[in-house]
């Protein structure tokens, strides 16, 4: 990877939005072991979460998704909002990798502009805990393999 536009780190806290859980179609990939976790934490066997709750693209699972209530967008199959309105991820503990590694994905990492594009729709980049530089390649590195 080329030199990282970040040296002193990057803030993140969760605001609980959900915009990383709404928005255009997408994908949330996981593994079997992730698929298994996520079966498990539903009480689920694997083919049963599989099929009430995933699909597949070009071979690989993603999780389903759902025109939002608002008719503006997908949500994500286990996104849900609290009376407040805050997003709430209903198998949070179990959650993929993909989403437990939000925003420190390589793609968002590549550089500044990528970052503040992200940031439109993020309000807690650049806000909250500072993740410093070297806990920032940990999380990026392991989307990569």
């Amino acid at each position: 990877m080329a030199q990282e536009w970040y040296p002193e780190g990057l803030k993140f806290g969760c605001t609980q939005c959900g915009n990383c859980c709404t928005g255009p179609p997408g994908y949330v990939w996981f593994t079997d072991e992730e698929a298994r976790a996520m079966a498990a934490g539903l009480n689920l066997g694997v083919a049963e979460f599989l099929r009430q709750f995933a699909h597949t693209v070009n071979g690989n699972w993603t999780l389903n998704e759902h025109v939002n209530p608002e008719g503006k967008g997908y949500d994500c199959t286990f996104l849900r909002r609290d009376d407040n309105g805050k997003a709430l991820c209903s198998i949070y503990e179990t959650r993929p990798h993909q989403c437990r590694t939000w925003p420190f994905w390589p793609d968002l990492l590549k550089s500044k502009a990528s970052w503040e594009r992200a940031k439109q729709k993020c309000p807690g980049m650049d806000n909250g805990k500072l993740y410093k530089i070297e806990q920032i390649r940990i999380i990026r590195d392991s989307n990569e393999s």
